[in-house]
């Protein structure tokens, strides 16, 4: 058997054989769903769901449902559905909602990557980098990617209760996904009633698509979304530069071997001028899913007080997976930014009620920007104006 002629040619052969054999799919997903169920399950095969968890959820889904239309003006869809998962089938259902955005950048990366792995193989000679490196530059954008959101997947899947973990839109027509491991651990943590809980989560997950069954909010976020992204994305070039200027593989061979050196580089939330209109946004529209459901627990649940506490410390945790996420889609999830959502809810409701509240759904153009979430009445004032009331308006603030 032939031997590599360094380990560090041996890595890059290793690696080349995974990327290679993956049915021809994109490789950056394949790697991300790998790593996202591992770090998800805990490398453990996931048990099989009870059906009674989901005969529980469908049968608090009419009530929740009737006070999430009321509270926001809007119907649910009459055949909407309610999937429970394991973290594993969570992780995965997220990273394909979030791939038509991640592969708007993936190749702009991959190339980007490819042209400075390939510049060092040039610098350094026949005698330098090993034969593969040229093979595998042109992976390595793709594969990194996949390393970055399935490690932020997999995380996530430790924590979310449902679709909506992160304010952002999913694919139109999906069923609303609920995880019964996590919601009954949220349950078990506080000693709060299990039926409450679900309640909940239930509820939260049905303003989530509310919200974000709206078009022109989805499509407002994901233009905001890709622009944050690029900007994430020449974070992740400046890493590849830092990677390669050195012209010494043992140092690459150190970091591909330590994926979370490479996370904690990358990870960086609210560090770009671009990402600021999308955390507004997004921060807005989290906290307005948490005020949804609170309203509702507050009607229907007997220890609302404690859900609402429990509630808010689980947002304002720095949990791994948010952070991760957060990073790399140029997104702000700190404890702060839930506080400044909770906030432009508070001044929001002081000023005009639901009413006003209820404003926030009018399209993607009325969603606030970094200078009205902490002014609360200056929002109120924009979105009053005629051509900012009209449904389908065109003009977005910036």
């Amino acid at each position: 058997m032939d031997q590599p002629d360094s380990p560090f040619d041996g890595l890059l052969g290793d690696l080349l054989k995974i990327l290679g054999g993956q049915g021809g799919g994109s490789p950056w997903l394949e790697s991300a769903k790998a790593l996202a169920v591992g770090v998800a399950t805990d490398g453990s095969p996931e048990e099989n769901l009870d059906p009674l968890e989901r005969i529980a959820f469908e049968q608090l889904l009419d009530v929740a449902g009737r006070h999430v239309a009321e509270i926001t003006g809007r119907v649910s869809p009459a055949n909407l559905s309610i999937t429970p998962v394991g973290r594993g089938a969570w992780a995965l259902s997220q990273l394909d909602a979030w791939r038509p955005v991640i592969e708007t950048v993936v190749e702009a990366q991959a190339e980007a990557t490819g042209a400075s792995l390939a510049q060092l193989t040039g610098d350094m000679g026949a005698g330098g980098a090993p034969a593969l490196f040229s093979q595998f530059a042109d992976l390595l954008g793709p594969m990194l990617l996949g390393l970055q959101f399935g490690s932020a997947a997999g995380h996530l899947a430790e924590r979310a209760l449902g679709s909506y973990a992160l304010p952002l839109p999913w694919p139109q027509g999906s069923d609303l996904l609920i995880v019964p491991k996590n919601v009954a651990a949220f349950a078990s943590d506080w000693s709060l009633p299990l039926d409450e809980v679900r309640l909940f989560a239930l509820t939260r997950e049905l303003a989530g698509q509310t919200v974000f069954g709206d078009p022109s909010i989805s499509a407002r976020i994901t233009e905001l979304l890709e622009a944050a992204m690029a900007d994430s994305m020449r974070a992740q070039k400046s890493l590849i530069e830092k990677m390669t200027s050195s012209g010494d593989p043992e140092a690459i061979n150190a970091m591909l071997t330590d994926p979370d050196a490479l996370l904690s580089e990358l990870v960086s939330p609210g560090g770009q001028a671009s990402s600021a209109s999308l955390t507004a946004a997004t921060t807005a529209l989290g906290a307005y899913l948490d005020h949804v459901a609170d309203s509702v627990a507050s009607r229907l649940t007997s220890s609302h007080a404690l859900l609402h506490e429990a509630w808010h410390r689980y947002r304002v945790t720095d949990a791994k997976g948010e952070q991760a996420a957060g990073g790399l889609f140029g997104l702000d999830l700190s404890a702060g930014e839930v506080e400044r959502g909770q906030s432009f809810v508070a001044g929001v409701l002081e000023r005009q009620g639901e009413t006003g509240l209820a404003k926030l759904l009018i399209d993607g153009s009325s969603l606030p920007t970094p200078a009205e979430i902490d002014a609360p009445g200056l929002w109120l004032e924009r979105i009053s104006l005629p051509e900012l009331g009209e449904p389908g308006s065109a003009s977005q603030p910036t």
